[in-house]
C-alpha cells in the first residue's frame, strides 16, 4: 500500500511538472505580435536603419518599426539632423509603440513614444521641421497637422527659406 501511494505521489508530480513546462513554453511562445490597428507594444530601442526606421527589441526579437504618418527625407542635411535628433530622442531607451499596420516590406508601421509622459517621436520630428505629415493622415485631434503648420510658420527645417548646404 505504501509503494501504491508514493507511485501515486511520483506519478503526480511528474504530470504537474509536464504541464508547467507546457504552459511556461506556451507563455513563451506568446510573443506580443500586434496584429489589429491599436495595440500596443514595449520594447528597446537598439538601432536606427534612418531617422523613420528604429529596430525595437521586444524581448522574444526584434521588430523594424517604420514611424506612422511621417515622411522623412533619406539625404541631405535635414535627414542627418532628424537622425540625430530620433538618436539622441530613443537610442537605447525603453518605447512604447502603438501598432497601426504593416507595410510591403513587412515593417510594423506605428507611433512610438518614449519617455513619461511619452514623447512622440513622429510629431517631434514635424514639429522640429525635420519630416513632413504624409498627406491625408493626422492623428485623432489634428496633431500632425497643426505641428507641420507650426514648423511651417515658424521657418523650421524643412521650411527654412535658405535650406543648408
Amino acid at each position: 500500500m505504501k509503494n501504491d501511494a508514493r507511485s501515486r505521489g511520483t506519478g503526480l508530480r511528474s504530470v504537474t511538472r509536464a504541464l508547467s513546462c507546457l504552459l511556461l513554453t506556451a507563455v513563451a511562445a506568446a510573443v506580443p505580435t500586434p496584429t489589429t490597428a491599436g495595440d500596443v507594444f514595449y520594447g528597446k530601442a537598439t538601432a536606427l536603419k534612418s531617422a523613420a526606421v528604429i529596430v525595437v527589441d521586444y524581448g522574444g526579437g526584434q521588430y523594424d518599426v517604420r514611424l506612422a504618418g511621417v515622411d522623412v527625407p533619406r539625404e541631405g542635411p535635414i535627414a542627418e539632423r532628424a537622425k540625430d535628433t530620433v538618436s539622441k530622442l530613443v537610442l537605447g531607451k525603453d518605447v512604447r509603440a502603438r501598432f497601426e499596420n504593416r507595410n510591403k516590406e513587412g515593417e510594423m508601421v506605428a507611433r512610438l513614444f518614449t519617455g513619461v509622459p511619452g514623447v512622440d517621436l513622429g510629431l517631434e520630428l514635424v514639429k522640429a521641421g525635420l519630416a513632413r505629415r504624409l498627406e491625408g493622415y493626422d492623428y485623432k485631434y489634428g496633431e500632425l497637422a497643426a505641428a507641420e503648420r507650426e514648423a511651417r510658420e515658424a521657418q523650421r527645417g524643412l521650411w527654412a527659406t535658405a535650406q543648408p548646404k
